[in-house]
């Protein structure tokens, strides 16, 4: 979404540019005087040195700017940037007085494998909320371009109308450069905007995920578009995305995985004798870890909530119970009565139902924050093969700790059994005469 300001001049947008180039001067003594290994200044030697230093300066000044692109239709702007990543350049014209653009978003090094987008959006530098144009080469092989409003991050960038209009709107695909063509109707005021482009693969037949990695979480940034000065903001995207993946490491660690493993734990080692009483410790360690560390997951899922307009509630309103349920675990263990209580029971049930309800919500909520973050799958496979493993061992220590149980039952009814009687009778005729 982008940011609009207000200018009353009325001018029309239009930028002068001076290119210096560099000047070489050699006084002609030293050129005179010049050798390579021994060769004169009229030495085939020193008309390759004179050529490769030549190509040094030439070079920078063939390299592609926006300002030295000249479009094969004679279309002319008067404004254009160099944006900083995707090897992206944007040309435009602006009438202060009608607010309508005219832009050209180019993209070299594209193909009819890939997509190219770039947006306007009003409620900041971000995906969501953009007002997006896009292009790409359909199964046809012609060009399609049209407007689709992104309004979730599992956008699919599907056709619609935009916040404003766009009377025209078209695409060209032409010497490895994408190019779309738009006239855009902006709201009265219109003099600064929040940009966002994008690059990413067809799939399909449909434009596919692109990348949530490197320049791809770069593309933000403003542009005035009276004076044509850009601020990009590649640094505060990166470092909100650094601050989503800590956010998803640490609940990942400890709801979705410590949780699990210190309630196998407690299930299960505590059967084996020789176990006891440090299963108990074991089990208040893991749990006491996933915990101070799921609160910070927590606390940096509150900041991100903050910061975004996105609707995630759902993943924030797990997050807030299982914070609610892992403190009143903490205050629950305070209160356990001991073993021959007469309430020992009822505390056992509160323990284990809100418990197990933690993990399972944990789980659930690691899966919804993959969806919202949508790292790379092998992410999610990384995790699933973690669950998987411990559901894996769950069930082998449910059968080995089901055949302790039993054996160690029938071991204890075979036994003989000693009870005194006033007659000293023992129950099994012992002492009888």
């Amino acid at each position: 979404v982008f940011i609009a300001n207000r200018d009353i001049s009325g001018q029309q947008s239009r930028l002068h540019y001076k290119i210096h180039q560099p000047q070489l001067v050699f006084p002609r003594e030293t050129l005179a005087a010049t050798t390579m290994n021994g060769a004169r200044a009229d030495s085939p030697h020193f008309a390759l040195l004179a050529l490769a230093l030549f190509s040094l300066f030439l070079a920078p000044s063939l390299a592609q700017t926006c300002k030295s692109y000249a479009f094969s239709d004679n279309r002319v702007y008067a404004s254009c940037v160099d944006l900083p990543v995707l090897s992206s350049y944007l040309h435009w014209n602006y009438s202060q007085t009608s607010y309508v653009a005219e832009i050209a978003f180019r993209v070299t090094g594209a193909t009819s494998s890939k997509w190219v987008s770039w947006a306007i959006n009003p409620s900041g530098l971000k995906m969501v909320g953009s007002q997006a144009l896009v292009a790409y080469q359909n199964s046809s092989g012609s060009m399609w371009a049209y407007t689709s409003p992104v309004d979730s991050l599992q956008t699919t960038l599907s056709p619609g109308t935009l916040s404003f209009g766009v009377p025209n709107i078209s695409a060209v695909l032409e010497n490895d450069e994408m190019t779309i063509f738009a006239t855009l109707q902006l709201n009265s005021g219109t003099t600064t905007v929040n940009q966002v482009w994008q690059v990413g693969p067809v799939e399909s037949g449909s434009p596919g995920t692109h990348s949530t990695s490197g320049a791809n979480v770069q593309s933000t940034g403003t542009l005035d578009l009276l004076s044509g000065t850009t601020a990009a903001s590649g640094g505060s995207g990166s470092s909100r995305l650094r601050r989503r993946n800590v956010h998803g490491v640490l609940n990942a660690v400890s709801w979705g995985t410590l949780m699990p493993m210190g309630a196998l734990i407690a299930r299960y080692l505590k059967v084996f004798q020789s176990a006891d009483p440090a299963w108990f410790y074991l089990h208040v360690s893991c749990q006491a870890s996933a915990y101070a560390v799921g609160v910070a997951g927590w606390a940096t899922g509150l900041k991100l909530g903050s910061e975004s307009s996105a609707n995630n509630k759902v993943h924030g309103n797990i997050g807030l119970v299982l914070f609610v349920l892992g403190t009143l675990q903490g205050f629950a263990l305070l209160l356990r009565p001991k073993k021959d209580h007469k309430y020992r029971l009822y505390w056992n049930m509160y323990h284990h139902t809100v418990g197990y309800t933690v993990i399972v919500l944990s789980i659930v909520n690691v899966f919804k924050g993959l969806d919202i973050l949508d790292p790379e799958q092998k992410w999610r496979n990384t995790y699933i093969a973690v669950i998987a493993t411990l559901g894996a061992s769950a069930a082998v220590l449910e059968a080995i700790t089901w055949y302790i149980v039993i054996k160690r039952k029938k071991t204890a009814s075979s036994a003989p059994k000693i009870s005194h009687s006033m007659n000293g009778d023992d129950g099994y005729r012992n002492g009888r005469v």
